[in-house]
């Protein structure tokens, strides 16, 4: 925790990368410790802002980072808004991209927002979820097309007036693409204007996101003072490591830990997290006390991969998956109930083993399942398949059997 920070709660300083203005100052407008204390002071809950664009329809533990601060300012008495972007999404936020994204539509967007809802806890008791759905007054649920729809050209003049194109060329992504010749389109300039307009319309006191955003969440600031308003604070949280050690976690990388994975799967992908990353995970997805850590790393690694998991799953489950992850590592089927089934009825048999694996999705082809078995990758309850032309004469030969690729990718069979 850097010392610019000491003078907050550990809830919120805890994993903490940049917050803006930060200045030791009485100024509540400066200084985040005084606008919290005025908040007590007033009895008026802070409007924390957390804005997602629905381009996908998974939520990885890399996302949570964000949602499990929002959630530490609602437990603490504040206002969550959560701000679906179903207007900016059909945009596409340009950050960390190297070329115009494409635009989805309505629909798609719609259907990707029903599905983060759900897995943010949405129908769920507040104590098995992300966010706190339940408790009156702790979240407010916009979306962005109810405001941005409605923007005729003179409004939208006027925010294009509050930028201009030097400030957008100073964006990093946008520098490098145009010094690149790489083209950008106009309607890319609008994104951050438009996701800073929002600050606006909610009224927002402080803005959460990832350290990548300091861009746009600078430009809702400068927005909230054009429009006469108080500008809000930025709170930047960092972007976590995925699975490969190297890059952030995304799915395009197939480098993530989905929140929706099952609790074994969940398990057995972060206990092989490298171990410069566990005391990382361990920082910013849990609220587990650092400073008396097992410093056995291989113990560490293992701590790390519980508690992450029983966060998501609960107590009980992780416990279970960490059990049938060892039973899975000794060559041991007895009592995994938690592994994932698939049925095999897709598969036609007579069946070699490289076809088979590429059928139940375990692998991705059928190259990709031979060139697994020659390297010593794929075992089936446990004992190593060294054949890739290994032929299964009927379904009954898999059913019930546990199929495996590397560390983490497994199944059992079923009809």
């Amino acid at each position: 925790m850097l010392d610019k920070f000491n003078d907050l709660p550990d809830w919120i300083s805890r994993g903490l990368d940049d917050l803006f203005p930060c200045n030791d100052s009485e100024d509540s407008d400066q200084c985040f410790a005084k606008r919290l204390e005025l908040s007590s002071i007033e009895k008026k809950p802070l409007r924390v802002k957390l804005g997602i664009d629905p381009t996908g329809t998974d939520i990885h533990i890399g996302h949570s980072i964000l949602f499990r601060k929002l959630r530490a300012f609602q437990d603490a008495g504040h206002t969550a808004v959560l701000i679906i972007g179903d207007f900016t999404a059909r945009i596409g936020d340009p950050t960390g991209k190297s070329k115009t994204r494409i635009q989805l539509s309505k629909n798609e967007v719609e259907a990707n927002s029903l599905s983060y809802l759900e897995q943010l806890g949405l129908g769920k008791d507040p104590k098995n979820s992300l966010l706190d759905f339940s408790t009156p007054g702790r979240l407010e649920i916009r979306r962005n097309s109810e405001w941005l729809e409605k923007l005729n050209l003179s409004e939208t003049i006027k925010l294009l007036s509050n930028a201009t194109v030097g400030q957008m060329l100073a964006k990093e992504d946008f520098g490098n693409r145009y010094k690149s010749g790489t083209s950008i389109s106009l309607h890319e300039f609008l994104y951050p204007l438009l996701q800073g307009y929002d600050s606006v319309i909610v009224k927002s006191d402080l803005e959460l996101g990832g350290t990548d955003q300091k861009f746009n969440v600078a430009i809702g600031r400068d927005l909230q003072k054009a429009f006469g308003q108080k500008p809000q604070f930025g709170m930047l949280l960092p972007i976590l490591i995925g699975l490969d050690g190297t890059q952030k976690m995304s799915k395009s990388l197939n480098n993530t830990v989905g929140i929706n994975d099952d609790s074994l799967s969940m398990y057995s992908k972060l206990e092989k997290v490298p171990d410069d990353l566990v005391y990382s995970y361990l920082n910013l997805l849990t609220n587990e006390n650092l400073k008396d850590l097992n410093t056995d790393p291989r113990e560490l690694q293992k701590f790390m991969a519980l508690k992450v998991t029983s966060n998501f799953k609960g107590i009980q489950a992780a416990k279970q998956a960490q059990i049938n992850a060892e039973k899975l590592i000794l060559g041991s089927n007895e009592s995994l109930d938690q592994i994932p089934e698939a049925s095999i009825s897709k598969v036609n048999f007579p069946a070699k083993v490289f076809y088979v694996f590429s059928q139940m999705q375990l692998c991705s082809s059928s190259s990709e399942a031979r060139r697994q078995i020659l390297g010593g990758g794929v075992r089936i309850d446990g004992e190593k398949v060294e054949d890739p032309n290994l032929v299964f004469d009927k379904p009954d030969d898999l059913i019930g059997k546990i199929l495996q690729v590397g560390k983490k990718k497994f199944l059992r069979v079923s009809n």
